[in-house]
């Protein structure tokens, strides 16, 4: 009776789910999952709540029914358990509700502010994730149940990385030129050793220098977690490392396109400039639209460059696995540091990342799981009501501002009622998707123009526009499943770490991290500029 007892939060929590999925099954909350836009993980909502309260259950009447022992199921599975489901929980609801909620929020605030503010601090999952922990951790404390779970977060973290491995290919190296990669390789590895560099003047700890130099040189949250391990970095490191790249990405999303400008950068340039000098992924998307919102190849070169470093991470890992043997008064080894020292989740990355390039999940090509596929299909094609849209604005002349080949390619979609190469050209598949690339780029930059408020669109034919370009965009089953896992993993892993993190540990860190990040992350963005304005002169893309 007792160990029931002591298992009543597991009992409450699994129940909880199960009555949530019960509830999410019979519609109930399909308005506010449709006005939250979540409507369509209103499967995986019910399916995660039934099979998780199912597993708890399970686990609770295992747990009351039998002593605790140490054997790596109670070690592993039963003990951590009752935290384990705590915290999601809070992911499910953080995914769910918090940030769609958030995001409601900084749309309606947009004509005030003039900008989103979710985008501008990147208030996405894994930050209110991290944030929850930090609030949860600092007010109520974690609770006694649990504990065990909490200390689950860095394994789950690494499983995140693995997953991350998936969605990069060599290809995205190959659409680089070779000195376009020795620059980036360059910025990355520089970085690293400015901030260790810095770390030791300033007289840090070598876990903080260790984890923000990986931050600073290669991007945000990945890069931390994947090396915080190899450098023993605490949690409050890490999330010093996250915070101090995110701030300074706020700084340079407004900074960058106004420097571009003045300075007269091409597109391609300025995509160079953001993918080697702005840490996270959506700050660098965010700069280049603020660049050039018309030319869709400024986001195309900044988003190559951008994940071009995420593909120097296990150099990276390899590199800092050495230095920190070195620094900790040890003389290591090849094999000490390659096969001893090496993080087993980073040859996960590896394997992934290897499999990914030979085209086992998707064509080698794609791009973080996307391929385009311009096939004739009745699948690819727009609707009977759009295609009636389309053509009657052609018709009547409504659609102003295009250029001779936006025309052309507007009337391409209502010629053949789907975005592909000329019918007749289907025999030659290169000339085919040849003809069609060169219309999605024409349709891309119209949708472009509208959203820079250089031209007009009706909201019926940039919807039909968007359509036919959405519908070549094909998604990898097994990509896209490893990519949610990668989502969870890293929502509970971030949930688990930031409740690891007490004001007293804040505070006793200081502000030196971000100081060490302004000082490495400014002399990086404007030694990039001046490379990136004298290599970089044309397109890189090919």
């Amino acid at each position: 009776m007792a160990q029931a007892q002591d298992n009543k939060p597991l009992f409450i929590l699994s129940g909880l789910l199960i009555i949530y999925a019960l509830i999410a099954s019979s519609g109930v909350l399909h308005p506010l999952m449709k006005y939250l836009h979540t409507a369509k993980t209103a499967d995986l909502q019910v399916s995660m709540g039934l099979i998780v309260g199912g597993v708890g259950i399970v686990g609770a009447i295992i747990n009351s029914v039998r002593k605790p022992g140490d054997t790596i199921i109670d070690r592993f599975i039963l003990q951590p358990l009752p935290g384990i489901l705590f915290i999601l929980i809070m992911a499910m609801a953080i995914r769910w509700y918090v940030e769609p909620v958030v995001k409601l929020i900084s749309h309606s605030l947009q004509p005030v502010l003039g900008f989103k503010i979710y985008k501008v601090l990147n208030l996405n999952y894994v930050i209110l994730g991290l944030l929850a922990g930090v609030v949860i951790t600092n007010t109520y404390g974690i609770p006694k149940f649990a504990a065990a779970g909490v200390k689950c977060a860095r394994f789950v973290l690494k499983m995140g990385v693995i997953m991350l491995g998936a969605r990069y290919s060599f290809a995205e190296l190959a659409k680089l030129g070779s000195y376009s990669v020795v620059l980036v390789g360059t910025f990355v590895l520089g970085t690293v050793f400015f901030v260790l560099w810095l770390g030791k003047m300033f007289k840090q700890p070598k876990t903080m220098t260790g984890v923000l130099s990986a931050g600073m040189g290669v991007c945000g949250v990945s890069a931390t977690v994947a090396v915080a391990p190899v450098v023993k970095a605490k949690s409050e490191e890490m999330a010093y490392t996250i915070g101090t790249i995110l701030s300074f990405g706020i700084i340079c999303m407004f900074i960058f396109p106004t420097v571009g400008h003045w300075a007269g950068m091409n597109p391609v340039q300025f995509g160079a400039w953001a993918g080697t000098g702005i840490l996270n992924s959506a700050q660098v998307a965010a700069a280049a639209l603020a660049f050039n919102a018309v030319d869709i190849k400024t986001l195309k070169v900044a988003e190559i460059f951008n994940i071009t470093r995420v593909l120097f991470l296990p150099i990276i890992v390899l590199v800092l696995a050495t230095w920190f043997g070195k620094e900790s008064g040890k003389k290591l080894t090849f094999k000490e540091v390659v096969i001893d020292k090496f993080p087993i989740f980073i040859i996960g990355f590896l394997l992934l990342f290897a499999m990914s390039s030979m085209g086992l999940f998707s064509p080698p090509t794609h791009y973080k799981g996307k391929f385009i596929d311009y096939s004739y299909n009745e699948r690819s094609q727009i609707t009977e009501q759009e295609w009636e849209n389309l053509n009657s604005a052609v018709q009547a002349g409504s659609i102003k501002g295009l250029t001779g080949e936006q025309m052309a390619a507007v009337k391409d979609i209502i010629a053949q009622r789907q975005l592909a190469g000329n019918f007749e050209s289907r025999a030659d598949k290169k000339v085919f998707n040849k003809q069609a690339e060169a219309r999605m780029f024409q349709l891309e930059s119209i949708l472009a123009a509208a959203k820079a408020k250089e031209i007009t669109l009706d909201k019926e034919v940039k919807g039909a526009i968007h359509h036919a370009i959405k519908q070549v965009h094909k998604k990898s089953k097994t990509v896209t499943t490893l990519t949610d896992c990668m989502i969870w993993f890293f929502a509970f892993g971030l949930i688990g770490l930031g409740m690891q993190i007490t004001k007293k540990a804040i505070f006793q860190a200081g502000g030196w991290p971000l100081v060490i990040g302004c000082i490495s992350g400014v002399t990086k963005a404007t030694l990039s500029f001046v490379v990136v304005l004298w290599l970089v002169k044309d397109v890189v893309l090919k």
